[in-house]
This record gives C-alpha cells, sequence and structure tokens, in this order.
C-alpha cells in the first residue's frame, strides 16, 4: 500500500514509445539517460503502476496544427489525472514525426522551470531496453521508428489535474501535388480517451481538396488559400494515428495516386484522389445548371405530419434553386400527376405557382411508385441541365406493377436521358433495397428518414450538396503512350460508375492494378460545361506497405459490392419464399442457400472478411470465441443462411433500414473503420473488439492469442517455426525489420502472437503477466 506522505512518481507516455529517434539536431543531449521511475502511463490511456499503487491517468487531448507552405507545427494540450491524495511526479515521453525539432513545453502548476529534450537515438534506444524489461508490455513497440521527446519530471497535485502544452515542428512530406500529415496515435482499440483535432491549412497556391483515410472530417473553407479541418462529431475516441492529405489545385481536375504493393501479383492497390478548382477557369463560370424534379408520395400513410413534412422539403429545394435552373413536381398515389408537363425554368411567376401547387395537395389512396419513377423518367430535360430527381415515398409498392424486379428494371433500362434520382425513403414501411438499387444505378444516393427524424431536415442536408456541378458523368480509363487504351492494368474499380463531382466535391477511386509501370490515367466528363479530359502519370514503383489503408479500404467496399448484389438476388427469392412459408410454414436457411450464385458471393464475401479483419452484421459470428474458422464449410453454411435470412429476406422495416444503413455507408467508405462498428437490426451501434486491424495486417483473438488473418484457417494444425519470446535479442531483431516495413505495430498486441514472417509461422510469446495494468 502506498503511504500517503510518499511521493509517487510516475512517466507519462502520450501515443507511445519510440524505438528510432530523429537525428541530431543540436537539441538532443548525449550522456546516460535518467532512470524511469515505476510509474508509467502509455499511450493515451493505458497505464501501468507497481502491485497496490494507482498510476497518472489522461483524461483528454486537444491538438492543433498550423500548416504554413508544407511546414507543420503541432501543439498538444494534454490533461492528466492524479486520482490519489498524495502529490505525483511525472514525466512526458511522445512520438513525434521523423525531422522533427521541439518549440516549447509548457504546463501550468508548481515546479522547477520545465524543460523538454529531443533525444538522439541511443538515448532512445537505452530508454527503450529499460522501460521493456521494467513493464514488460508489447504495446510499447507500437511506436518504434518515430522521433522521441522527453520532458522534465514535474509534480501532478493530490487528486489534481495537470495540464500541458508540448509544440513541435516539421517539414512535411510532398508527392506531386500531394501533401501529407500524420499525428502518431496508437491503434489499440482499447483506446477510449478523446481526442480533439483541428488543422489550419494556409498556402500560396489555392487547396483543391483535403482528405483524411484514417478519421471523418469537417472542411470549412475561409478563402482559395486558407482551409480549417477538424474531427467530426463521433471521431474523438476513433483510434489510430490520424492521416491528412490535402491537394493543391493544378490547371483544372487535380489528382494523386497512393499505392500499396501486392506481394501475390505483379501490381497491388490503389487509391486515386482527386480535387475540383475552387473557382471556375478564368473567372467565366459556365458550369452546368440543374434540373430538379420533386416526386412526391402522397398516398394516404402520408396523411398529417409526414406530408407537412413533406411539402416544407419541397419549398425549401425550391427556395435553392438558383438562376438558370429548371424544375418540376410530381406528386403520385394511384394516381401520377405533374404540376408541369416538361420542367421549367425558374422565375418567380413558376415559383408561386409552386407553391400554390403544393398547397393543394392531399393525401389518399395507394403507392403507384412504378407509375411515378416512368413518368419522371420520360420528361426530356432542358439543354445544359443537369437532371436530378428527389425521389420521396413513405410506403410498398401497392398500385400498378409491384415487383421489385419490374421497378428495378424500369430505371435500369428506361432511363434515356441519366437522370440521377436521390431516393428518400421516408419511415420503416419502404422497401430499402429497391431504393438503394434506384439511386445506385444512376449514379446517385439512398437515404432513410427514421419515424423520429424530420423529412425536411434530411431532403434539406442532400439537396445542399448539390450545388454547383462542376464535373458531371465522370469517366476513368488507363492510356498508353500514345493516348490510345490500356487494357488489364485496373481492375475491381470502385465506384465502377464514378459520381458527379459537385461543388466542394472530391472523388475517391479504389480499386486493383497491374503491372509496374507507371499508370497514366484519365479522367473525362462534363467540365463546367464543357468536355474536358485530364491526364495524369503516377509512378507504383514506390508503392509501399505503410499505406495499408488502402487495401483496406478497397476491401471494405468491395465486400459492400458483394453484399449490394446479394440483396438485389433477394428481391423475388424473398417474395417467393414468403409465399411459401405462409402456406407451409417456416422455409429453413438451407432453401435459399443452395443457389450457385449466391454461394460463390458469399465465398468470396468470407474470403475477404477473414483475411483484411473486415466484419458485418452477417459476418461478425467469425469473430466470435466458439467459431472454428478451420470448419470451412460449416463457416460459409452459416453465412449463408445469414444473407439468406436477413440480407435477402428482409425488405422492409427497422431490420431493412438497418442493412441499407450500413451498406450504403460501406459502398462509399473513405475512412477506415478500425473497430468493425455496424448498426444491427434495432438500430444500436455494435462493435468487435476481438479483431484486430494493425498497419496492413489483421488478427482474430483466439483464446487469448492473436492470429494472424492470413493463418486463422489452419491455427489448430499449425507447428510454429520459430518461438521468439518477447524482450529478447531476436524480438528486437524482429522489431526493427518490422520498423523498416512500416509494420512495428503487429507486435504490439497483448498477449502471444501468431503471425506470418517470410511465409512461415512464428510464435511470439507474450510476457507471462503484466502486473499494475490499468
Amino acid at each position: 500500500m502506498t503511504h500517503p506522505e510518499r511521493l509517487i512518481t510516475a512517466t507519462v507516455v502520450i501515443a507511445g514509445f519510440a524505438l528510432v529517434v530523429c537525428p541530431a539536431t543540436g537539441q538532443t543531449r548525449h550522456g546516460r539517460p535518467r532512470h524511469f521511475a515505476p510509474h508509467v502511463v502509455m499511450p493515451q490511456s493505458r497505464a501501468w503502476a507497481p502491485p497496490g499503487a494507482q498510476a497518472a491517468r489522461i483524461s483528454k487531448v486537444d491538438v492543433g496544427v498550423v500548416i504554413v507552405e508544407q511546414v507543420a507545427v503541432t501543439t498538444m494540450d494534454i490533461s492528466l489525472i492524479n486520482p490519489v491524495r498524495s502529490p505525483m511526479q511525472a514525466e512526458l515521453i511522445v512520438p513525434v514525426p521523423n525531422g522533427s525539432v521541439l518549440r516549447g513545453f509548457s504546463f501550468h502548476g508548481s515546479a522547477t522551470e520545465p524543460t523538454a529534450e529531443l533525444l538522439s537515438v541511443h538515448e532512445a534506444a537505452s530508454i527503450y531496453d529499460s522501460l521493456v524489461a521494467k513493464i514488460r508490455d508489447p504495446a510499447l513497440m507500437e511506436f518504434a521508428g518515430h522521433c522521441l521527446v522527453r520532458t522534465s519530471v514535474f509534480p501532478i497535485a493530490p487528486n489534481g489535474t495537470q495540464k500541458l502544452r508540448l509544440t513541435y515542428e516539421h517539414l512535411l512530406p510532398a508527392d506531386g501535388d500531394r501533401i501529407d500529415y500524420v499525428l502518431p496515435r496508437s491503434e489499440s482499440l482499447d483506446v477510449r480517451v478523446p481526442w480533439t483535432v483541428s488543422v489550419r491549412i494556409r498556402s500560396k497556391r489555392p487547396v483543391s481538396t483535403v482528405y483524411s483515410p484514417s478519421h471523418k472530417l469537417e472542411t470549412i473553407r475561409s478563402s482559395p488559400t486558407v482551409v480549417s479541418v477538424r474531427l467530426a462529431p463521433g471521431s474523438a475516441i476513433e483510434p489510430g494515428p490520424f492521416r491528412l492529405s490535402y491537394l493543391l489545385e493544378t490547371n483544372g481536375v487535380t489528382a494523386s495516386l497512393l499505392s500499396y504493393p501486392d506481394p501475390s501479383t505483379d501490381g497491388g492497390y490503389f487509391l486515386l484522389l482527386a480535387g475540383l478548382p475552387v473557382k471556375a477557369p478564368n473567372g467565366d463560370d459556365v458550369r452546368l445548371k440543374r434540373e430538379v424534379t420533386l416526386v412526391l408520395d402522397r398516398s394516404g400513410s402520408m396523411r398529417g405530419e409526414k406530408l407537412e413534412q413533406v411539402r416544407e422539403a419541397a419549398l425549401q429545394v425550391l427556395a435553392g434553386l438558383e438562376t438558370g435552373d429548371y424544375f418540376n413536381i410530381i406528386t403520385y398515389a394511384r394516381t401520377v400527376d405533374l404540376f408541369a408537363a416538361n420542367p421549367i425554368r425558374k422565375t418567380g411567376q413558376a415559383i408561386e405557382s409552386a407553391r400554390a401547387y403544393l398547397k393543394g395537395i392531399n393525401s389518399k389512396g395507394g403507392t403507384n411508385i412504378h407509375d411515378a419513377l416512368v413518368e419522371s423518367l420520360r420528361q426530356k430535360p432542358a439543354e445544359h441541365t443537369i437532371p436530378l430527381v428527389l425521389f420521396l415515398t413513405d410506403g410498398l409498392p401497392t398500385v400498378g406493377p409491384t415487383s421489385e424486379a419490374a421497378i428495378r428494371d424500369v430505371v435500369k433500362n428506361s432511363n434515356p436521358y441519366k437522370r440521377r434520382i436521390f431516393s428518400f425513403g421516408v419511415g420503416l414501411d419502404v422497401n430499402t433495397p429497391l431504393l438503394e438499387r434506384i439511386a445506385l444505378e444512376t449514379r446517385a444516393t439512398a437515404h432513410f428518414v427514421l419515424p423520429a427524424e424530420d423529412v425536411e431536415v434530411k431532403v434539406a442536408q442532400v439537396f445542399k450538396q448539390l450545388v454547383g456541378p462542376v464535373f458531371t458523368d465522370p469517366k476513368l480509363e488507363v492510356v498508353g503512350s500514345t493516348g490510345e487504351p490500356a487494357m488489364g492494368r485496373l481492375s475491381d474499380v470502385i465506384p465502377g460508375d464514378l459520381p458527379d463531382l459537385f461543388e466542394d466535391d472530391q472523388l475517391v477511386v479504389l480499386g486493383c492494378y497491374c503491372g509496374t509501370d507507371p499508370l497514366r490515367l484519365r479522367l473525362t466528363g462534363n467540365y463546367f460545361g464543357r468536355t474536358r479530359s485530364f491526364e495524369f502519370t503516377f509512378p507504383v514503383d514506390n508503392a509501399t506497405t505503410k499505406n495499408g489503408f488502402v487495401r483496406r479500404l478497397w476491401a471494405s467496399r468491395k465486400i459492400a459490392v458483394l453484399i449490394d448484389a446479394i440483396r438485389e438476388m433477394g428481391g423475388e427469392a424473398a417474395a417467393r419464399t414468403v409465399a411459401r412459408s405462409a402456406h407451409s410454414g417456416p422455409v429453413h436457411a438451407t432453401a435459399g442457400a443452395l443457389d450457385p450464385k449466391l454461394k460463390e458471393l458469399v465465398d468470396e464475401i468470407v474470403l475477404l472478411s477473414t483475411e483484411h479483419g473486415i466484419l458485418t452484421e452477417y459476418t461478425a459470428f467469425l469473430a466470435l470465441e466458439g467459431t472454428d474458422l478451420s470448419r470451412r464449410d460449416d463457416v460459409l453454411a452459416e453465412a449463408r443462411g445469414n444473407f439468406v435470412n436477413r440480407a435477402m429476406r428482409i425488405r422492409s422495416g427497422l431490420g431493412s433500414v438497418n442493412q441499407s444503413y450500413n451498406n450504403q455507408g460501406q459502398i462509399r467508405q473513405s475512412q477506415l473503420n478500425r473497430d468493425n462498428s455496424y448498426w444491427d437490426e434495432n438500430m444500436n451501434r455494435v462493435s468487435i473488439t476481438n479483431v484486430q486491424q494493425v498497419s496492413d495486417l489483421a488478427f482474430f483473438n483466439r483464446g487469448g492469442r492473436w492470429v494472424d488473418s492470413r493463418i486463422v484457417n489452419e491455427e489448430r494444425d499449425i507447428e510454429p517455426s520459430a518461438i521468439i519470446e518477447f524482450g529478447s535479442e531476436q524480438f528486437r531483431a524482429l522489431a526493427r525489420r518490422l520498423v523498416r516495413e512500416g509494420r512495428q505495430g503487429t507486435i504490439s498486441l497483448r498477449g502471444d502472437i501468431l503471425m506470418l514472417v517470410d511465409d512461415k509461422p512464428v510464435l511470439i510469446k507474450g510476457p507471462a503477466a503484466l502486473e499494475g495494468v490499468n
């Protein structure tokens, strides 16, 4: 037990520890490093203390970054809590990017003059060895390869909070017109300390777009050359390093490529990021105008508040139309009515007439979705416009052709003018796979309004994103040196049909490439009202495993595409199953699971899910302790049953809406989902923590042992080719190798780790016990 008068000593580590540090910069101190005290906190919320003692805790970290012409100044404000009634001595250790320069360190409270130092390689290695020997926790390994800042000892008052500020500066790496920033943070799913991150970018050249593959952002543009971003709500406790890239504007569309090598093929995976100019070329804005057709459900189920919300949503859309835009209104119940025979140009008189028309609509009758779509698609659009449809419904089709397949075919085969149909399902009694397919077939998106949500707000949010068409009907192709199409260089490109780009939009395309020659890409489309082509040449010989997020994002989108295909298959199959069930009792999942096409789709989903550690509501059982992944037939049968019973059979209700929420997010996913979170059938958020995505690999927890996803199917029959003890010389040699590959995080997991090294299974024995871990 700790005596109340005793001064507790602690070491505080924010975000991790470094094995390799910055080269000498004039700020380093040479000589024998001082010893650490027994109390250690790392990284973010992980704490170690001697038995019977409590360690300091980190309550929050606020990070502000200012980037000016490729130079980033990062300021970290850290709040520490002393949970005991005695003063606590603490020390700060922070991993920072290589080449960093320390600019300041300060804290509030009574203490000697605070100091901080940027450590030399020799000192960092000595500190690493001493901490590993003392703490015996693999988490120390996660930040090997970073520079290291170590501060002076300072006190935290009894039961008090100590605030500290650390500032460092470094030059950001650039790849053509792309500049990258990385804030080191732990990938551990155990981390729950909230981080706020804000970044302000100032540049002489206009900033085309800002993107993060790791966290969702909110972006505010002050001017063409000044952009501010911050973590979006809900991202404060998401783990992993914060990655940010921004593109500097060129003449037209700006693009950059990040690549990841695939050692099993002569190629790899790519992420193409493209941004738009802030202003129209030469200040002459000749962009396309919009033609907006509102298709509004006025069936009997819309009576009351829903119809009033739809009416207000339509009025908001009309108010948001710009000069030169066209519009029309179609309402439907049993029959279909049009405000105008064809879309009309926005004028004051036209808007007043439309308001009167909306005021007069009332709800009655059934829901004729088929004919409403036919009427919206047959209209000839005005010249030099992009035809947009906002399609709202609150029910299943009950009048006219009601077959899901028939309604899909209308959109697929009878859309000569390429209208984009943004669908809105209001309430729970809607066919969500149908609305998703309608949108996906037309370069648009589907949206669902839950009973507690406001239709007006949801429609307004979507319409706000459709301001200023800039680049429409985009098409991506690979060309040869003379400009002719080059076949066979790209495959599995997602999305297959690129979306239209509006003001402040960005394009994120993922796919696979073949060969090692540079990729010459051509992006063609209607750019500010004119057909334009933009060509880019990207080397792929610089592909690196440090871009592991590229492969994982591609795999996540690929799984979503396969799931969407299964849901589409269920359109008629589910109806037949329900009909048979009504006459002959329950239909077992195996009835639909025998379809060869379904079997092929599910097999590929399970393969991708296992390899990449990406789980969905249908494959979450793969992470369960009792699931024997070596029994492949049983695993695939259970997965097929889940897809039949949910993805195929459930077409409406809350259990269908949640599937659409999940799939809509995943099919457009541009940020990592490290904890495999998803919405369950009751719209509760679920996360999976016994599958860990680390670097570019994934690990399944099996009986307290982490197993590399590449061999988890064979775990029971594997005899390790080598056994490496934690902290041994073999372990340190492996760590040095993994640092070079950017995979050091793979040996930071707690417990034993069974992983492939040079295609051979190696067992890394973790420490026997981790005493005092909080």
